[in-house]
């Protein structure tokens, strides 16, 4: 079919069906919190919904061509991958990453119930509508109607909707079990497009993290007699403020993040601070300061954790060069044979992702954003999308869109607007349309 057929058969968002498949997935937001072990989501609760739109339209009914193929590998847990067939074999393009679990809400601090859905004019308002309930029933939507109009397209369209995204502590359950079964083998063969960003434009670059802590023993004493203790919060500070001085300089702007947009360039910082406890006259043993490295997908993770292991050494093989606080700080006791001591150690980290900007998915994406948004300004922020680079690591041409408002995204009073969603589902049928040519 030529573009502009496929354009005119895909047509606009039906938005009724939509709001009204949205109402019954917001329905079951509570039951999708993800937060181990407190919370596991039962992500077939939406599988259900998706299902029952879909399968009219199915090989499953004899009612169409979508085929339907329900992936489960934890109770209660399962993937959707569904498939409209095209006619070349081979050719083939995919939207990934329409997740059916949602991150927690509490509803006493919110100004409506976040577990069913409210409409407000353009808004569309619930836990999940932004981040990613609301792709989920956009997507369902586009497939319902590839299985309605039935386009005869050269390529075969699959939407991938997985479980387990918004937390990683229970693995094998969503993408990267799909992907180790060679069940998205076949999406290489095609741009394959992330729906779970946010603002209607496409992300190209995404954050590495590292997680660290730094612990660091002083010796406890009496605040009175400052002398003969080693304060550990002057030690944490001093030695921070020296590993972060160093990063800065071992890990500068990187002249690529202006080509990607990125928002900010690598930082290396404290978000918390823990210590044991005590009146106010004691200077504590130890404490722990802990933080995250942001990492732009141009630097290499175990180079910077490598890094931050050295700075740690070199500042406790030369503990009395540390700057000090005042005239009786010190971190050697030598009297009493005492040094601080200063640990590093990191959580599980994860690399960034810089999409290919040379891809055909990529200039796709943005002519379709372009179309349907008026105007196309890619962006890069150091968020972390550690599934995202498994699957580029693996071979997939990932490109990334969404069209919820990252102002809301993890945030309490959740929405999203109807017409952006409008939009997005016009970039989905360009992307199609384009991809005939």
């Amino acid at each position: 079919m030529v573009a502009s057929a496929v354009k005119e058969t895909l047509g606009d968002l039906n938005k009724d069906s939509f709001v009204t498949l949205l109402t019954k997935l917001i329905g079951e937001s509570k039951y999708v919190q993800n937060n181990p072990p407190e919370l596991i989501p039962e992500e077939d609760r939406i599988v259900r919904h998706v299902r029952d739109s879909l399968l009219p339209h199915s090989t499953a009914t004899g009612g169409g061509p979508l085929i339907i193929n329900h992936v489960t590998y934890k109770p209660n847990r399962g993937n959707l991958i569904v498939e409209y067939p095209g006619t070349e074999p081979g050719k083939i393009l995919s939207f990934v990453g329409m997740h059916m679990d949602v991150v927690t809400a509490n509803p006493s601090e919110w100004d409506f119930d976040p577990f069913s859905m409210s409409i407000d004019g353009d808004k569309l308002r619930g836990r999940g509508t932004t981040d990613c309930l609301g792709h989920v029933a956009l997507v369902t939507e586009l497939m319902k109607k590839l299985g309605q109009t039935k386009p005869k397209l050269k390529s075969s369209v699959v939407a991938v909707f997985i479980a387990s995204e918004e937390n990683s502590s229970i693995p094998g359950v969503g993408v990267d079990a799909l992907v180790k079964d060679g069940l998205l083998d076949k999406l290489k063969n095609g741009p394959l497009f992330w729906i779970d960003t946010a603002d209607k434009q496409p992300c190209i670059g995404t954050g590495g993290m590292i997680p660290w802590k730094l612990h660091v023993t002083g010796k406890l004493f009496h605040s009175g007699l400052a002398h003969k203790a080693i304060n550990p919060f002057e030690l944490a500070m001093e030695a921070l403020k020296d590993i972060q001085t160093r990063f800065y300089k071992d890990f500068p702007p990187h002249a690529k993040e202006q080509v990607y947009g990125f928002a900010t360039p690598s930082t290396m910082k404290p978000t918390q601070w823990i210590y044991p406890g005590g009146g106010i006259n004691q200077i504590p043993a130890d404490c722990t300061i802990s933080g995250d490295v942001r990492l732009t997908p141009f630097y290499d993770v175990p180079d910077v954790m490598k890094k931050l292991n050295e700075y740690v050494e070199d500042l406790n093989t030369n503990i009395e060069k540390i700057g000090t606080r005042g005239p009786v700080s010190k971190y050697v006791l030598p009297d009493e044979n005492l040094r601080g001591r200063i640990e590093i150690s990191f959580d599980e980290a994860s690399s960034g992702v810089a999409c290919n900007l040379e891809s055909r998915g990529f200039h796709v994406l943005c002519e379709a954003t372009k179309d349907a948004v008026g105007h196309v300004k890619p962006y890069s922020i150091t968020g972390t999308l550690p599934l995202i680079r498994e699957l580029q690591d693996e071979g997939f041409d990932v490109q990334t869109a969404g069209y919820g408002l990252m102002s809301t995204y993890h945030a309490k009073n959740e929405y999203c607007l109807l017409s952006d969603m409008c939009q997005g589902y016009q970039v989905f049928a360009s992307i199609i349309a384009q991809l005939e040519d």
